[in-house]
């Protein structure tokens, strides 16, 4: 039966000796020599800043075509690890009338200027820019109040008036501009994608899901956006051994795209949410947590990850299991 392994690039690595990484794993046969040498480099390595790759500021959209897949999940936690790894970011909530990224980040009380004032000149771009109090260098700009509907004004347009407006800062740039684009593909789609340069896709292992993936990089494309990294949410390894679940190849194999990370299903996304606490700011860290932390490490050096199929030996059937035993 196969089993998912997936493994992270060069900047995981650790200095212990791939036999016992081998030997840890029941039932297990040996890696091959060009696996192991891989395997080897699995531990994050926490000592050193990642480099940040190409130029500033990175504006990153982050979409799905589908609801309810975990964009605004994605956008809270990389976000977050983004400014935990010293880096200054802003996060747009594009989502006009449905907004809710200020309620993952427990921000909504705190929001009271919207890009729709900046625009109509009722009051300037850093009032409306809401600054996170547990790291000065995280900021939340929403694009309107919630259950008010797209004016007329906002488009493609003043999206990317919007991103040479926060280049000019006196502030200075910030390094990354997350998008957290709304569902589906219609306007408030096309405005979300226009002033982008790169995307991460974020998915589902379900058929439903990869449909409308499989749509929205066909107009990515169309845009101009070559940069799209594709990240796999709610993944369980356990319907995957049972073959009740697209494993990660599988989805990677039908979207062909480079693979930024694999968030496992955990219980603990639904509890920071109704907090307003992001997941990566737990203590003691939880799986999901931890990747979305290195999926933000991939991000800063436009890096991605390796999933390889790794063979496991059937197991060793007795005298009495011929009887249940």
């Amino acid at each position: 039966m196969p089993i998912l392994q997936l493994l992270p690039n060069p900047f995981f690595f650790n200095s212990f000796h791939s036999k016992s990484l081998t030997s840890s794993i029941p039932n297990q046969k040996p890696f091959s020599k060009s696996y192991s040498s891989t395997a080897v480099k699995c531990v994050l390595q926490w000592n050193r800043k990642p480099e940040l790759a190409g130029d500033t500021p990175r504006v990153v959209v982050v979409t799905s075509g589908k609801g309810g897949v975990g964009k605004t999940t994605t956008t809270t936690n990389v976000g977050i690890s983004l400014a935990r790894l010293g880096f200054s970011v802003v996060a747009i909530d594009a989502d006009v009338g449905l907004r809710n990224l200020d309620l993952l980040l427990g921000l909504e009380n705190r929001v009271n200027y919207t890009v729709v004032e900046v625009l109509n000149g009722d009051c300037r771009l850093d009032q409306a820019l809401v600054r996170d109090k547990r790291w000065s260098n995280f900021e939340l700009l929403c694009i309107s109040k919630p259950r008010s509907k797209l004016p007329m004004g906002i488009g493609g347009k003043a999206l990317v008036w919007l991103v040479d407006a926060l280049k000019a800062r006196e502030e200075g740039c910030p390094d990354f501009i997350l998008i957290d684009c709304p569902a589906g593909i219609d306007a408030g789609f096309i405005t979300a994608i226009t002033p982008a340069n790169e995307a991460i896709l974020v998915t589902t292992p379900d058929i439903t899901s990869l449909r409308d993936a499989d749509r929205v990089i066909g107009l990515l494309e169309c845009d101009g956006i070559r940069d799209i990294k594709m990240m796999v949410n709610r993944v369980r390894t356990d319907m995957i051994k049972g073959e009740d679940m697209m494993s990660v190849l599988d989805v990677q194999e039908m979207l062909g795209l480079a693979l930024l990370g694999v968030i496992p299903e955990d219980s603990e996304v639904i509890r920071s949410t109704n907090r307003g606490y992001p997941l990566v700011l737990n203590k003691p860290p939880t799986l999901a947590g931890l990747a979305f932390e290195q999926a933000a490490w991939r991000l800063v050096e436009q890096d991605s990850m390796t999933a390889v199929m790794v063979e496991e030996e059937p197991k060793k059937r007795g005298f009495f299991s011929f009887f249940g035993g």
